[in-house]
């Protein structure tokens, strides 16, 4: 295929750089989860894996999503879902996809699915208090809470890392009331 895309950040090999490589492997990751995807969120998962530029998962999005490939769920959170028309081109295509390629997408594809569902399922506040920055993570069952940790930080950059951290640790929960209830 014509190499018509921006690397993501390398020449790395595994490295997408073809516009109808990347819609094919957004297609084929759509309808292997099966479950509604942030646009964002992909095209940023897809770029630190050095899969493909975030700018072109972006573009190819909204490309697909004119094309009837990809139907948004919700605007506001910004979610997409693979139509039937996007299936049809993901299970015919996907073999011109390398298998490597499509592998690493699909982990971390399902890493950011499980971000994004805990992402729902907790709250993240930053208060300053006394001149000190803390970031409040709580946890909640049936949008009520159950478990809260604050923390102090030193500053907004280091809240985010930190939110990012508790939301991609899926098992913390068990592991906090395992040392608590030692």
């Amino acid at each position: 295929m014509e190499k018509d895309a921006m690397p993501a950040g390398n020449t790395n090999v595994g490295t997408l750089v073809s516009t109808a490589e990347i819609r094919i492997l957004i297609c084929y990751l759509l309808s292997a989860i099966d479950e509604p995807v942030p646009g964002q969120m992909l095209a940023n998962v897809l770029h630190y894996e050095g899969l493909a530029n975030a700018f072109e998962v972006t573009d190819a999005i909204e490309y697909l999503v004119k094309g009837d490939q990809l139907a948004v769920v919700n605007e506001q959170e910004g979610t997409y879902i693979v139509t039937q028309n996007g299936r049809d081109i993901a299970d015919t295509l996907k073999s011109s996809l390398s298998m490597t390629i499509r592998d690493r997408a699909y982990v971390a594809a399902l890493k950011m699915q499980t971000q994004f569902k805990n992402a729902k399922d907790n709250d993240f506040a930053v208060t300053k208090e006394d001149g000190r920055l803390f970031l409040t993570c709580t946890a909640k069952d049936s949008d009520k809470p159950f478990m809260s940790i604050k923390l102090l930080v030193g500053d907004h950059e280091q809240a985010n890392f930190i939110k990012e951290r508790f939301l991609s640790q899926t098992d913390l929960y068990a592991k906090i009331m395992e040392l608590i209830t030692k």
